[in-house]
């Protein structure tokens, strides 16, 4: 009850107060859809088919909805490398009760069920990631060549390029794909996020490390 009446006072009120003038039925229908990409690459000429409308006016939604930090709009990482690299943006729903909310998951046992659950737990995880390394929009990309590589978040803080791929997963392993990402990229360190218990090393400057157990051991740095 309190997060779709938080979404009705955002898309009725806020947004009007704002000086944005969208009807908001067009904005959640629009957010609405949204939800079925979280996580995926944006493709503005697609979103523009399925709802009808121009490609200025899908950039505009995407403009207003990231500027009132409702998604994220995760920018991709390019090397000077011979490979054909992604070149446009993630999009994540960055509040997961929102995300819920407008898929209609209503609780725990619906999201176990739901063929969201992966893409849900990986837009919480990074949300949690750099809001723990207190790392700005200018330090945060994804990055992947395609259908050979990728990395989930990347951050360049510090003169020092740290990744991050996250694993809804009881044990994650070494992939080709790890590999590749800490290699080509040059990366000081490569953390596996994943919903588990155990801290282990998957490689050489390579480990899986529980979500929980990581953001403590920032929030213990950061009062040192």
């Amino acid at each position: 009850v309190w997060l779709e009446s938080y979404i009705r006072t955002y898309l009725e009120r806020d947004i009007p107060q704002l000086g944005i003038q969208i009807p908001a039925p067009q904005l959640r229908r629009f957010w609405m859809m949204l939800t079925h990409t979280h996580s995926q690459i944006v493709n503005i000429s697609e979103l523009g088919r399925s709802f009808g409308a121009s490609e200025t006016t899908i950039r505009k939604y995407l403009e207003v909805l990231s500027g009132t930090f409702m998604i994220r709009l995760l920018p991709p990482w390019h090397e000077n490398i011979s490979k054909r690299q992604v070149k446009r943006p993630k999009v994540f729903l960055r509040d997961s009760g929102i995300l819920h909310r407008l898929l209609g998951i209503s609780s725990h046992e619906n999201l176990q069920v739901s063929p969201k659950l992966g893409a849900s737990w990986e837009g919480f995880a990074l949300e949690q990631i750099i809001k723990a390394v207190a790392a700005s929009p200018e330090e945060t990309y994804f990055w992947a060549i395609h259908e050979q590589a990728e990395l989930d978040l990347l951050i360049i803080k510090d003169g020092k390029r740290f990744g991050f791929e996250v694993k809804y997963m009881d044990a994650p392993r070494l992939t080709p794909s790890m590999r590749a990402a800490k290699d080509i990229l040059k990366l000081d360190a490569l953390t596996v996020i994943y919903p588990g218990q155990r801290h282990y090393a998957l490689a050489d400057q390579i480990t899986a490390c529980p979500l929980r157990e990581f953001v403590e051991q920032q929030a213990t740095e950061v009062s040192r």
